[in-house]
């Protein structure tokens, strides 16, 4: 989409605001969250892709301070389509936080699976989301290695969109912020010291070059997360979301568009309902 719908200027929810105390009850949950996860599995420790972002940067961070960072593992996985400075984000991140890291480039996999079907190579959206599956494949195949769980890093405006791929990114064995929308995850990153150029830097799943989050949905994470919190999430109907926001009706309905559309993310692959014999 060309033109991207936001909240009005200044405008910003009361719900999606979050208090020190709030933030403090989050940070200490999530904690204990990784700590219970890991144990349960019996494993040893937890791998995390880091891509630069803001979510990665947070989870990273939160899972050295529940584990430990010596039982944390970053993978930093770039493809041709990944500017540099992403990847020299995340790489610092893991100095920062004393974890351990490797850096593999994918595209030589990924060019395996345009050799073997070059019909997909050019394919925006498929290339795309063989890239991302490649790397959830690594995550696991490091992860299964070294008896330790993959961490998520995605949080709750993308899980109600559909703002993933299937089998990629959310191809993992726990969401640590995954009940946080994208507003709350920036106040939660800064809250605990993440670096702010990370907290600031345009949100994109980096899948080709020059994508950004808010281009391919059509709407800014503002916007996108007062629709979710007051009307997918909250009590208030589509006339009362337009006129409590002040936005246009288009605006309500293209969340709407996204939470129905990606529906089939959130559920178990379908299967024939059980036969009474």
């Amino acid at each position: 989409m060309a033109d991207i719908m936001t909240l009005p200027e200044g405008d910003r929810p009361i719900e999606l605001s979050l208090s020190r105390d709030e933030l403090d009850a989050h940070r200490d949950q999530i904690i204990a969250f990784i700590e219970s996860v890991v144990e349960s599995a019996g494993a040893d420790g937890a791998v995390i892709g880091l891509s630069g972002g803001i979510d990665s940067s947070l989870t990273a961070t939160l899972g050295a301070k529940a584990l430990g960072p010596d039982q944390i593992h970053g993978l930093v996985l770039p493809s041709a389509v990944n500017p540099d400075e992403s990847m020299s984000d995340a790489e610092r991140l893991a100095s920062g936080l004393g974890i351990e890291y490797d850096v593999i480039e994918i595209g030589p996999i990924v060019s395996a699976f345009f050799d073997a079907y070059p019909a997909g190579k050019d394919e925006q959206t498929p290339a795309g989301n063989v890239r991302v599956r490649t790397r959830a494949v690594l995550n696991y195949f490091v992860a299964n290695t070294e008896n330790k769980i993959v961490l998520g890093t995605g949080n709750r405006s993308e899980a109600l969109t559909g703002y993933f791929t299937k089998y990629g990114d959310q191809a993992v064995d726990c969401n640590p912020i995954g009940n946080l929308y994208k507003q709350q995850v920036r106040q939660l990153a800064a809250h605990i010291g993440v670096e702010e150029a990370l907290i600031e830097k345009p949100p994109s799943a980096e899948m080709w070059h020059g994508q950004t989050d808010a281009q391919e949905m059509g709407v800014s994470y503002d916007l996108l997360d007062a629709v979710l919190a007051l009307h997918i999430d909250g009590p208030l109907t589509r006339r009362a979301t337009v006129e409590t926001l002040g936005i246009e009706a288009a605006a309500v309905d293209r969340v709407r568009e996204l939470y129905q559309a990606s529906a089939h993310k959130r559920e178990l692959p379908a299967a024939p309902a059980p036969i009474d014999l």
